[in-house]
């Protein structure tokens, strides 16, 4: 029997372990800030428990380990925490506990599950340990560890309960602050994406007709219409606002609901806002009511799109088209003067005269003929069918051909020209980099004084050539550098020489130009009256793939004999593409009807698959499965949908790459070198014999992968993860090293691709990331297979 004095010594006991429970629960939920909550959850549990030393672990979704915090740990022990052999098999196994773990010795537990060797790492050699895991709505959260109870005694049931009731606790506190912090990221997310948006944003209370928010752009619209330092609410209060239909609003003194209508959607209206003193701007405004589940009217959201620049674009327009009359008039009056003149004068004029009409009427035909293909140019950069064929070109040549003509048109600034001699060729249609050089240097001539020297260098920069024309004359002012490519530019535009004097366009056409060949164009000025630099790149010509190496089943040999199936229902577009093979050496065979694949690639045995996304009756990735059955070959998409979801489906499934129509033979058959290569990299460094272990085979040959004598399907993307893993074995490979060598250099950065291919390819193994047999997680590391029985 229990004696009233015990009874009530246990009592007072139970009593004091709930005050001070309820205290650290109170504690851990005065804040909802992410890192103070863990701190707090963690010093508690140590502080409920009397234990010297504490770690929590937080996972993510997937179960996987995703935050470690400690707290008593000196930053030497710490060190040696981490540092111990066999530290993360160790942490990997006590975060798999779903019950609570109770032990008098920390040590000799970790021994008992094989870890003979193990050490304690901390000053203490023996100390008892307790851990409990936290579950939030039956999804584990983390763990809780606690360690070295005070004194050097052992945990007693009494803690254990104590953790397990406060583990609950901060389950939820620690879910709260999850979401909390995620609500807290998404607001600042879109707090910068509404504030760094091109279009003003204005919330308005629909009540009070208060600014709830105003983004920069609705502050830099309105800047020109406020006073000194007008406040925003002051100036709402003064202006008036002009409709489309005339009628005119004044902000100030009327409720918002009244002023826009109760609830009325505006989509896409000019209007004038007018200040006091006759100043005003033009907007189109857009506005949307925002209502409370009630149907109150509660806000408004205003955009507001500053016209000014639409404005001076159209104006810019009308000016261009003047201009093109006025420069199409002119030689088209001297052409119709001499015709007329050799008509009116028929045999009357000696052969020296008839003579000079027709050196006029060529001249000007010249002329015409140029600014109409300035004109095409133009039209075709802006539809992206800018055809340019490059092939292998020497700069030396082009730059001879381009200076030659700059100085046949009776150039009066003297030109240098300072080449590399050991530049390499560059992919270039010769025809329009000559182009752009004349352009280049005819405008260094027309903003240089006469007699002002202009020098043309060129120099190799890594895989391109950066070719330039650097001139001693006005400059340009740094406000003007942003719009110097664009349409309708004129502050130093590229356009003496070219058909399209004064246009505005010919920094334009220029741009288009390099673009189509996968180069890019810049320039550089230290300011007005100190010069300017203009510079291009143009990619090196790549030799061509000249032997594969002697393996076996490798069939990429040189570049004649690469086959590649082009397969495009589009008429025009299977054209384009066979065109461009053909030139750059590639062998197409080319269809238009998804049935002739098989048949194609039987009787061809193509190195290389192009394919259209949108097929007759048939989705591209689906057809990429049935080539899958009979072909290794890369296959690359061609398509003119670009969105990320699709591309990325295209990925998973295996493709070699995805090229976004338009592209420039450049870009496609650069395209089409990489895939080749790494197919060609893929088949030299092949495993020969199968790899096996624990029921799974991978048979490299076959590409086939069999768990428990079933074989199972992968997709190309699943079996590439698994074949890295396999062939690297027993070495764990990171999510940088399975990106590139999977996915390309260009997706590292995204472990989420890994880590779901591993999920299905457990998922299809049959196995478990909380007991592997295949596939074993390496915190912080990445994934590792064991070795097998090649």
């Amino acid at each position: 029997m229990i004696r009233p004095d015990q009874r009530d010594v246990e009592l007072e006991a139970l009593r004091e372990r709930l005050t001070r429970l309820s205290e650290a629960c109170l504690r851990i939920n005065e804040s909802l800030e992410f890192d103070v909550v863990l701190q707090g959850v963690l010093d508690s549990a140590a502080s409920l428990t009397a234990a010297r030393y504490g770690v929590m672990t937080l996972v993510d979704g997937g179960g996987r380990v995703q935050d470690v915090l400690s707290s008593g740990t000196t930053a030497e022990e710490a060190e040696q925490l981490w540092l111990t052999p066999d530290s993360y098999r160790i942490f990997e196994s006590l975060t798999e506990i779903s019950e609570p773990l109770r032990v008098a010795d920390l040590v000799e537990y970790v021994r008992s599950l094989g870890f003979a060797g193990f050490e304690s790492p901390l000053q203490v050699e023996v100390f008892s340990f307790l851990a409990v895991p936290m579950f939030y709505r039956g999804d584990r959260v983390g763990h809780l560890f606690v360690g070295d109870k005070d004194g050097g005694a052992e945990f007693t049931r009494a803690d254990e309960d104590t953790l397990v009731m406060f583990a609950s606790v901060a389950a939820l506190v620690i879910a709260n602050a999850r979401r909390h912090r995620a609500e807290q990221r998404a607001r600042a997310d879109l707090e910068t994406l509404v504030n760094t948006s091109p279009v003003g944003v204005v919330v308005i209370d629909a009540v009070t007709g208060e600014l709830v928010s105003v983004n920069r752009e609705a502050v830099r619209i309105v800047a020109g219409l406020r006073e000194g330092d007008q406040s925003l609410e002051e100036l709402l209060a003064v202006v008036t606002c002009v409709r489309a239909d005339g009628r005119e609003v004044p902000l100030g003194g009327l409720p918002m609901s009244e002023l826009l209508g109760a609830g009325e959607t505006i989509r896409a209206e000019e209007i004038m806002l007018r200040a006091p003193g006759g100043r005003s701007v033009g907007v189109l405004l857009n506005t949307s009511p925002i209502r409370s589940d009630e149907g109150v009217l509660v806000s408004f959201v205003v955009t507001l799109q500053d016209m000014e620049p639409l404005e001076d674009q159209e104006r810019l327009r009308a000016e261009f088209l003047a201009m093109v009359s006025h420069e199409l008039r002119t030689p088209l009056a001297a052409v119709m003067g001499s015709v007329g003149a050799l008509l009116d004068t028929a045999g009357g004029l000696d052969p020296a005269e008839t003579s000079q009409f027709l050196r006029i009427i060529r001249d000007q035909s010249d002329r015409m003929r140029h600014l109409i293909g300035d004109l095409l140019d133009v039209a075709r950069i802006n539809m992206g069918t800018l055809l340019v064929v490059p092939g292998p070109s020497d700069v030396h040549l082009l730059a001879n051909d381009a200076t030659s003509r700059f100085l046949a048109g009776g150039a009066a600034n003297p030109l240098s020209v300072e080449l590399a001699e050991d530049l390499p060729l560059v992919m270039a249609d010769r025809r329009r980099i000559i182009q752009v050089l004349g352009n280049l240097l005819f405008n260094a001539a027309g903003y240089s004084p006469e007699g002002s020297p202009i020098l043309v260098t060129a120099a190799r920069d890594g895989i391109h050539v950066v070719v330039s024309v650097t001139d001693q004359g006005r400059g340009i002012p740094s406000e003007e550098m942003p719009e110097l490519f664009r349409k309708f530019s004129r502050g130093h535009g590229a356009d003496h020489g070219s058909g399209l004097a004064g246009s505005g366009l010919g920094l334009a056409i220029c741009k288009g130009i390099v673009e189509a060949h996968g180069g890019r164009i810049w320039a550089e000025s230290d300011g007005p009256g100190l010069g300017a630099r203009f510079a291009f790149t143009l990619p090196v010509a790549e030799v061509p793939i000249a032997a594969a190496p002697a393996t076996a089943g490798s069939r990429l040999t040189t570049r004649r004999q690469v086959r590649v199936l082009v397969v495009d229902d589009d008429p025009q577009a299977l054209r384009y593409i066979t065109d461009i093979l053909t030139r750059a050496g590639y062998a197409p065979i080319a269809t238009g009807a998804p049935a002739d694949i098989a048949r194609l690639i039987a009787e061809h045995k193509p190195h290389l698959v192009l394919l259209d996304l949108v097929l007759p009756d048939r989705d591209g990735i689906e057809v990429m499965s049935d080539i899958r059955a009979t072909t290794d070959a890369p296959i690359m998409f061609l398509s003119a949908y670009g969105h990320d979801e699709t591309v990325a489906r295209a990925f998973d499934m295996g493709a070699a790459d995805y090229v976004v129509k338009p592209f420039s033979p450049t870009e496609l058959t650069a395209r089409i070198r990489a895939a080749l290569r790494k197919q060609l990299a893929y088949l030299g460094g092949e495993p020969s014999a199968p790899y096996e272990t624990a029921g799974l085979s991978i048979d490299y040959a076959r590409r086939r992968a069999v768990v428990a004598g079933e074989p199972v399907s992968l997709t190309a993307t699943e079996y590439a993860v698994l074949y890295q893993l396999a062939a690297h074995a027993p070495r764990a490979l990171t999510h940088s090293a399975l990106l590139h060598r999977v996915w390309g250099p260009e997706r590292v950065g995204e472990p989420s691709l890994v880590r779901d291919v591993i999920k299905r390819l457990r998922r299809k193994l049959g196995d478990s990331a909380a007991s592997p047999k295949y596939i074993f997680t390496e915190p912080r590391v990445g994934y590792r297979m064991p070795p097998g029985r090649t």
